[in-house]
């Protein structure tokens, strides 16, 4: 293991040890950019870990270096907060096929010399964990406390205990899911076809020209439908217009709703790359956690001593309830412990990354339960 570079809480690591991918390839080195937060107690026994979703990063809890604003998970992760950095060592790293630091289709290929592109390997979500085991190996950490995520985080937090029983004490996953639906998939489908029709993708050999921000906005515009609900969309912009002198009939933004999602769609190219995207929606999509354990889903947690806690909201229309009640009806038929709670929220799929009280005394209740009283005070990694 080398280069380990330490920026207060934002460090890079390489790890030098190959990393076989569930494609067939084999990634001879592996960089992963993480933060921490907190301090790891004498034994090792308070550790977090938390996984993001598809357009987050692992600058959880601290100013973003690109956009400048806060961390995306402010409200739950920090002291005082139900992941409370006091009590816990906290960390968050930005997943394998990602932009932010880690290894990823921008990354160079070391066979080439310039930027993999669309020659890095496909990855699964499996493949994510494996890389956040070696970087917790790294870390010298045996076992986490919790392992907590929403979204695509929460593919992560249910495929550890799946991956490593032995390694996880409690998981706690977010309006998600254990594999993604036909209508999911075609979401996604749609964006990836947004960015490779721009005729700046160029087959992904992009690095070095003009990025293909359009595609990309688009894509990220299309997603964020999904990620929001008709009640919420309608409670605040309805069909409301912009303000302008003179109304005029055409194709620009007339109504703030198509604003708003142009902003968004903007936006979101200054921070992330387009075949990142591509790799990781594809990696969402190859998801299916019971398949990975001969086909049902109760067999991913047989005999499994990880203690589980699962939270959905009413208005999620990308991963339902019904998602998270089959993930508890598995853990129940297999015996291991889970208690589930559907909250109301009128924000759709985002609620998980707003400050809802609720969520917040569910999390904060659910890792009191489980922690493991030590001593708080030890090394900060």
């Amino acid at each position: 293991m080398t280069s380990d570079q330490r920026f207060g809480l934002q460090r890079h690591v390489r790890l030098t040890q190959p990393l076989a991918l569930d494609g067939g390839a084999v990634l001879p080195a592996v960089e992963i950019a993480y933060e921490t937060y907190g301090a790891l107690n004498a034994d090792a026994s308070n550790a977090i870990l938390i996984c993001h979703a598809l357009t987050m990063d692992q600058h959880v809890a601290s100013k973003h270096p690109i956009t400048g604003k806060p961390g995306w998970w402010e409200q739950m992760v920090g002291s005082g907060r139900p992941i409370d950095t006091d009590r816990y060592f906290v960390i968050c790293a930005n997943v394998l096929g990602s932009c932010m630091g880690s290894s990823g289709p921008a990354s160079i290929d070391p066979a080439t010399g310039a930027p993999y592109a669309m020659a890095f390997p496909v990855i699964t979500i499996r493949d994510m964990v494996r890389a956040q085991a070696m970087l917790l190996d790294h870390l010298g950490i045996a076992r986490l406390m919790a392992v907590v995520g929403g979204s695509m985080g929460g593919m992560q937090a249910l495929s550890w205990p799946a991956t490593y029983p032995e390694r996880v004490a409690s998981a706690v996953v977010i309006a998600s899911t254990a594999r993604h639906s036909a209508q999911n998939i075609a979401f996604h489908e749609v964006g990836r076809q947004a960015v490779m029709a721009d005729p700046n993708w160029r087959g992904g050999a992009y690095y070095g020209h003009t990025p293909p921000t359009a595609g990309l906005a688009v894509a990220r515009m299309a997603a964020h439908i999904t990620y929001l609900s008709e009640a919420g969309l309608t409670e605040k912009f309805g069909r409301k217009l912009q303000e302008r002198d003179t109304k005029t009939f055409g194709f620009d933004a007339d109504f703030q709703v198509e604003s708003y999602l142009r902003h968004q769609g903007i936006s979101f190219t200054d921070r992330f790359d387009a075949n990142a995207y591509l790799y990781i929606t594809r990696a969402m999509d190859y998801f299916d956690l019971a398949e990975e354990h001969g086909g049902r889903l109760a067999d991913a947690f047989k005999g499994n001593a990880t203690r589980f806690c699962l939270i959905s909201f009413d208005t999620d229309w990308l991963y339902p309830t019904a998602e998270s009640r089959s993930i508890v009806h598995a853990l129940n038929a297999a015996g291991a412990a889970a208690s589930f709670v559907e909250l109301k929220s009128p924000f759709g799929h985002d609620a998980f990354l707003l400050d809802v009280p609720e969520m917040n005394r569910v999390i904060d209740g659910f890792l009191r339960a489980v922690e493991t009283p030590s001593p708080l005070k030890g090394r900060g990694l």
